[in-house]
């Protein structure tokens, strides 16, 4: 088993395991590599260091670069999940089921879905409050 380092073109870093240099290989040709956080498919390798069981384990080095991004993407996916569990996905509906609400046609309650740009725009002019929320691939679907 070959375990990565990975990140994407928008410096989401992540692990990946495949079975062998091969298979990573193949697998980014054929598009199937993807961030779990942007679903961005343009992924690259970081450098690793091999790991060699020398005896004592040194202290773990805190890499401080890194510690602030991992720390934000980690509040943000608990943000979303508690948004996800608080809402209800009506997709496409999204504006449509927006305005019901707002003008006392469908029930009063949180919900979340997809609106193009000129949706946005018309629902904020009419006064209906929605906020852009994007959501990582790899929570429209089950987590492995």
């Amino acid at each position: 088993m070959k375990v990565l380092n990975l990140r994407c073109k928008h410096s989401h870093s992540f692990e990946g395991w495949f079975a062998s240099e091969d298979d990573f290989q193949g697998q980014l040709a054929r598009g199937l590599v993807e961030c779990p956080m942007c679903g961005d498919c343009e992924i690259g390798k970081l450098p690793t260091a091999p790991r060699l069981n020398l005896g004592a384990r040194p202290e773990p080095r805190q890499d401080v670069a890194a510690t602030p991004d991992a720390s934000l993407e980690a509040q943000w996916l608990s943000v979303v999940r508690q948004v996800m569990d608080a809402t209800e996905d009506v997709g496409e509906r999204f504006a449509e089921e927006a305005r019901a609400i707002h003008y006392g046609e469908a029930k009063e309650r949180g919900i979340r879905g997809q609106a193009t740009q000129e949706e946005t725009r018309a629902l904020l002019e009419e006064g209906i409050g929605v906020l852009p929320l994007p959501m990582p691939k790899a929570l429209k679907g089950p987590v492995q």
